[in-house]
């Protein structure tokens, strides 16, 4: 999930710093909530604004529904992130042909 961009130089990145990647922030929001649902095992999971804490219906959603559904946008995002490098690759390809087309037609018109 975002390993791409997770993985690859997200600190070094001419674009933006990794807290301003929403899919760095998802990834890592992703990975918080399964620790916390996981160290709280059994327990009722407190809410900041509500009385009633998640219980173990609401956790069980968290566990089928919402995490889930976060990876399967994660690996999308992977998919996109993928795509958008293999464009990138090809077009550096093709720019660095162009180069040095002038530089082969040169040296066959001096030999």
């Amino acid at each position: 999930m975002a390993t791409l961009s997770a993985g690859n130089s997200a600190a070094t990145s001419p674009f933006c710093r990794p807290e301003e990647d929403p899919f760095l922030l998802l990834e890592s929001t992703l990975r918080s909530v399964e620790e916390i649902l996981l160290r709280r095992r059994g327990l009722p999971l407190r809410r900041t604004w509500i009385d009633q804490p998640y219980g173990e219906e609401e956790i069980t959603l968290l566990e089928e529904e919402v995490i889930p559904a976060i990876q399967q946008c994660l690996a999308r995002v992977d998919e996109l992130d993928e795509r958008l490098l293999a464009q990138q690759e090809l077009l550096q390809r093709c720019e660095l042909e162009l180069q040095r087309q002038p530089l082969a037609l040169q040296r066959l018109q001096m030999a």
